[in-house]
């Protein structure tokens, strides 16, 4: 589905979100699905459309410049979050759920931190505070982005090799993960979306700020064997989350970063739970 949005300075640009297969209802409870560095709504195949088919209005979206969505690529989290705002907006929907993985977990985040009581709930899968990068990786990204993306499918695998339950035997989650960032990457030719995503995390500051603001339950979605945000870095985030009262829920699902795709039941099923459905 396209929404139709402008840039701060005025100018239109298309946005895309997926529906799961189901056509948009602005009635409906929403759920806004937010994906990661050099992805694309498709990460989340495999919850939306579930969600989709049992009574949610969902929106995974492409980040502009990503994908099939035009528009300038934010350059911070701040800038990805006045996207969240427009779109909601632009879609009709004055209350939404928001999902957001590792970068998008951090756009979630700051997000809510603004829309206050226009969110409903908030799911961090993937999350860290800070979500620091490593030099050298973000040196990579921008001058080799095809070694810097093959170091961050080994980082973000459990396994090279899928869970039968992934997207059906024979699918090869590190393959079909690698094939995916060289289309989101070859989808916007004007900027390094790798590079600039990445600074994006790095100098995210707001974290603790954004999560005391927030006014809505908050979930924890974890990798147990997460190399690139391991759950030990959400800890500042879930200690301010209970400093500051917050309903919130921790999970921990087995393997690694991309919980969605290596374990797609027991990321469906926690945010089931935390979305009130029977698991």
């Amino acid at each position: 589905m396209q929404f139709t949005l402008k840039t701060p300075a005025g100018a239109r640009y298309e946005a895309y979100a997926y529906t799961g297969g189901k056509a948009f209802d602005a009635a409906k409870p929403t759920l806004v699905f937010i994906h990661g560095v050099l992805n694309d709504h498709s990460v989340w195949i495999l919850q939306t459309r579930y969600l989709a088919h049992h009574g949610f209005n969902v929106l995974a979206i492409d980040l502009p410049g990503h994908g099939r969505s035009g528009g300038d690529a934010p350059c911070s989290v701040e800038e990805a979050a006045q996207f969240i705002e427009a779109l909601l907006n632009a879609a009709g929907v004055q209350h939404a759920a928001l999902v957001g993985h590792s970068w998008g977990a951090l756009i979630a985040l700051e997000s809510a931190a603004r829309l206050k009581d226009r969110i409903t709930h908030l799911a961090l899968v993937g999350i860290a505070f800070p979500m620091k990068v490593s030099p050298a990786l973000i040196e990579a990204s921008l001058n080799a982005p095809m070694q810097a993306l093959k170091m961050v499918n080994v980082f973000s695998r459990a396994t090279l090799a899928p869970p039968p339950s992934a997207l059906g035997p024979g699918t090869w989650v590190y393959g079909a993960s690698m094939a995916l960032g060289r289309r989101v990457l070859a989808s916007n030719p004007r900027v390094n979306i790798f590079h600039r995503g990445f600074v994006a995390c790095d100098s995210y500051a707001n974290g603790l700020e954004a999560m005391a603001s927030i006014t809505c339950p908050v979930l924890f979605l974890l990798g147990k064997r997460d190399q690139m945000t391991p759950p030990r870095a959400a800890s500042s985030l879930i200690d301010q989350a209970t400093a500051c009262g917050k309903a919130l829920r921790v999970v921990e699902v087995p393997m690694g970063h991309h919980q969605m795709t290596e374990s797609p039941e027991e990321t469906l099923n926690a945010l089931k739970v935390f979305l009130g459905l029977s698991a």
